[in-house]
């Protein structure tokens, strides 16, 4: 009898935490009809609910999330063109003068030399990605001091701070795909990294193995990176994003009081 109680305690106070924030009944308003049309409306704004004059220096603070929505589209429009030229092999090879090269730092110069607008396509997606990490940045400030991260949106604002960790993943390894300098500095500083991870010392052998497939930096973590790039995060993230802006629908969009 102790068992059932304690479960049943336990199962009061999980549906009582899902029925706080997501009541099914406010549900209904998302395909609330007007007089004038019956078609889907949008869910009502706090400043709508309450009839408020809304402040005009508020609005562009609540466009960051759909500007680094649309930076993502720009990003899997010009990756996917990068990708039809790209190698991804960063194995290191010596030229004759004896400098060192791989196949994707020449996948990438020809790209930047070769391909037609290869290097604005390759540009356009440097200065997106940039715009977007600084967009979510921005958006989850916007989020915490406008205190919208408060009940009932908790669940939202965890899957920001998630979107974000996978956000700087997409910053960190496409950093590292054109196999130059800067990006083997990159690498070498992360695969150091994460072999210090605390901890025993084969926790963090295994997590570098994990990663970047290698302890060493020789070049094989570019395909590793490529896959993470390509087709791990994306998915993760469209994921994430999916449920993120569903339950802004829901939720309604938090504006300041």
């Amino acid at each position: 009898m102790a068992r059932e109680s304690l479960i049943g305690r336990m199962n009061r106070k999980v549906f009582g935490y899902l029925a706080s924030r997501f009541p099914p009944t406010p549900w209904a308003d998302l395909t609330r009809r007007t007089v004038e049309t019956v078609q889907r409306q949008v869910p009502r704004s706090h400043a709508e609910k309450y009839e408020l004059k809304t402040i005009w220096y508020w609005y562009p603070l609540y466009c960051l999330g759909g500007i680094a929505f649309v930076a993502f589209i720009i990003l899997t429009i010009t990756g996917i063109l990068l990708g039809f030229y790209y190698i991804p092999d960063g194995t290191i090879q010596f030229t004759r003068g004896g400098g060192v090269t791989s196949a994707a730092y020449n996948s990438m110069n020809f790209i930047m030399n070769d391909v037609p607008f290869g290097f604005m396509i390759r540009g356009l997606h440097h200065w997106s990605a940039h715009v977007m990490i600084a967009a979510v940045f921005l958006h989850m400030m916007r989020v915490y001091f406008t205190g919208t991260y408060k009940k009932p949106r908790e669940l939202n604002w965890l899957l920001g701070v998630v979107l974000l960790f996978v956000t700087l993943g997409f910053g960190y390894t496409g950093y590292v795909l054109p196999a130059n300098d800067l990006s083997r500095a990159a690498a070498t500083i992360g695969i150091n990294m994460t072999k210090a991870s605390p901890g025993p010392v084969f926790l963090g052998q295994f997590l570098t193995q994990l990663v970047f497939g290698e302890t060493d930096p020789t070049g094989f973590y570019i395909i590793r990176m490529y896959w993470l790039h390509v087709f791990i995060l994306p998915l993760v993230g469209t994921l994430l994003m999916i449920l993120h802006m569903a339950l802004v629908w829901i939720q309604g969009v938090g504006e300041p009081h």
